[in-house]
């Protein structure tokens, strides 16, 4: 069995190894087989034999070792191997020193460009995203996302090829496409995170893999790109909002809203972390919608109690993010904090035109904060109906079961 030291050092790793593989060879598909095989090989002896002592060069040694023998079965070796020297001189398929390897960090940046490539959905950025560059398995994805694993593994599989037939090269975009791609990248993480942090399907409220990963991924990239205010907005972002998940939870697994969580078991480490990042970014960069999505969740996260929240703060960030991000979403959390400073009949002015929307109309999060506002209204026999409605559309049981009770609870009450 896998060590987590092991473990942990695997999934750091893996991206590197990857990046270093692609480079030297292209051919996608091909190198990132031969890199989960040389991971299962460290999985398998590392544990027993110990770790060696340059252990991404015993890694790049074995997966090159295995993409090496994949070709010499195949009768197009030649083909390839003259394809290859016509691009390259003779030295570049020579691997350098351990100590001579180019920074790992650009490799892992090139990686995570690579896997949000635009020829991809965003459903296939994310799997692979997760395969190559966060380092889980098919099996780990599979279960994450509550699909079978042959099911993933296709999708993942789809997704190579479609790299690879679009021509995708192992570099960086240029500088009129960055913007463009890194807002995928962005995308991709944060989604990953919000699937992370409430699961939209299954039993259990929250993944810590998905989440774990995400954060992870966040921080590398800005530590590869310290100077972008949304890539700083976003890390920011998923540690704020990380930092509820101790207290968001009961003992049987219940949801606890916002409102009622107990505000001693949020991680503070996280907290400061998180506003230092998010003040800073706003001090030299224009406005993005993740630094604005963090900037309210510093305000929750440095209020002492949701009574002594700076709501008016809130609706005037919510206001600034609906100008750079126009979304449904945002005008149902706009509509919750407006009810704060307003009133609940207030909030339900904003929601009203979201019935005309198809991207939300049926969503359970529209019937979810309806629900809420109704009952602070005090108009119990809607709040109860729209509780129910959300309850009958969520694929979440601790979503179904926290609207179920608040909906016997207004019932009760009569």
């Amino acid at each position: 069995m896998t060590s987590p030291v092991v473990e942990d050092l695997l999934r750091t790793l893996a991206p590197q190894v990857l990046g270093v593989l692609v480079r030297r060879h292209g051919q996608f598909y091909a190198c990132e087989d031969a890199v989960q095989e040389a991971l299962l090989a460290a999985a398998t002896q590392w544990p027993a034999q110990g770790v060696p002592d340059h252990p991404r060069s015993w890694l790049v040694t074995v997966a090159t070792r295995r993409l090496t023998d994949e070709w010499r079965s195949e009768r197009a070796r030649r083909d390839r191997e003259v394809a290859v020297a016509v691009r390259e001189p003779a030295y570049a398929a020579v691997a350098p020193p351990a100590d001579e390897e180019p920074p790992a960090a650009d490799d892992t940046l090139k990686l995570l460009f690579l896997c949000c490539h635009p020829a991809l959905g965003v459903s296939a950025q994310v799997a692979l995203t997760l395969r190559a560059v966060g380092g889980l398995s098919t099996a780990e994805i599979a279960r994450a996302y509550l699909v079978p694993e042959a099911t993933m593994s296709q999708r993942i599989r789809r997704a190579k090829q479609r790299i690879e037939a679009a021509g995708a090269r192992f570099v960086l975009p240029s500088a009129a496409d960055r913007d463009e791609r890194l807002g995928a990248v962005l995308h991709v993480l944060y989604l990953v995170f919000n699937e992370g942090y409430a699961a939209s399907s299954g039993g259990e409220l929250h993944r810590a893999e998905l989440t774990g990963e995400a954060i992870r991924l966040a921080r590398e990239l800005h530590r590869l790109l310290p100077d972008d205010g949304e890539v700083a907005g976003l890390l920011a972002l998923t540690l704020l909002t990380d930092a509820h998940r101790a207290a968001r939870t009961g003992p049987g697994g219940e949801l606890i809203p916002l409102s009622e969580q107990d505000r001693g078991r949020w991680d503070r480490a996280e907290i400061e972390e998180g506003v230092a990042l998010v003040a800073a970014a706003l001090t030299w960069s224009p406005p993005g919608p993740y630094q604005v999505q963090a900037a309210i969740a510093a305000v929750h996260a440095e209020a002492p109690s949701a009574a002594e929240t700076d709501w008016p703060q809130i609706v005037a960030l919510y206001r600034v993010l609906a100008r750079l991000a126009p979304n449904p979403m945002v005008t149902l959390n706009q509509a919750a904090a407006v009810a704060m400073v307003d009133g609940p009949r207030a909030g339900l002015a904003l929601l009203a035109p979201l019935d005309a929307d198809e991207r939300v109309a049926g969503h359970h999060r529209l019937a979810a904060v309806r629900a809420h506002l109704l009952e602070l209204a005090g108009d119990r026999d809607a709040a109860r109906a729209a509780y129910l409605a959300a309850a009958r559309a969520t694929t979440s049981l601790p979503e179904q079961r926290y609207l179920e009770v608040r909906a016997a609870r207004l019932a009760a009450e009569r």
